[in-house]
């Protein structure tokens, strides 16, 4: 078990580091575009363009700015150990699923099997954090009753 809570966090890794990286090629398209517009006699234009390629920008370092925060709490996660609690960094096992409590990165497919990755700050999360094996719980009109904790 162990070893699929690293894997599922080394997947959560690869999740964020993929944003990372759509963010900042994004930035560098934006700020390629903008130094690529050329004033023309319509000044209007130019400025429309410059403003619009700044926009996005300001959109895509907002996204990166997130991704680092993921990052942050997903470095913070302890993926190491067993606890019969569910908590940070736990595998829970459900009828309606497996949830690895890190970071809302959603499904994760590992060895031909899905799991979510949930925030503990998440509707889900903050259902599941504190409960143990045989409880259960109701979440939008579904039932979920927890086999597992690991």
């Amino acid at each position: 078990m162990s070893d699929i809570k690293e894997k599922l966090h080394a997947l959560c890794v690869a999740y964020v580091k993929g944003r990372m990286q759509a963010a900042e090629q994004a930035i560098a398209e934006a700020q390629q575009a903008a130094n690529n517009d050329t004033k023309s006699s319509a000044g209007d234009k130019y400025e429309t363009g410059r403003e619009m390629a700044q926009q996005e920008t300001n959109r895509n370092l907002a996204q990166l700015n997130e991704a680092n925060k993921l990052m942050v709490a997903l470095n913070q996660v302890s993926f190491k150990g067993t606890a019969s609690i569910a908590d940070t960094g736990s595998l829970v096992t459900t009828n309606n699923g497996d949830f690895y409590i890190a970071i809302s990165a959603g499904n994760l497919l590992l060895d031909g099997k899905n799991y979510f990755a949930v925030s503990p700050a998440s509707p889900i999360g903050l259902k599941l954090k504190g409960k143990t094996e045989g409880q259960e719980f109701n979440l939008n009109g579904k039932s979920y009753s927890i086999s597992s904790v690991f």
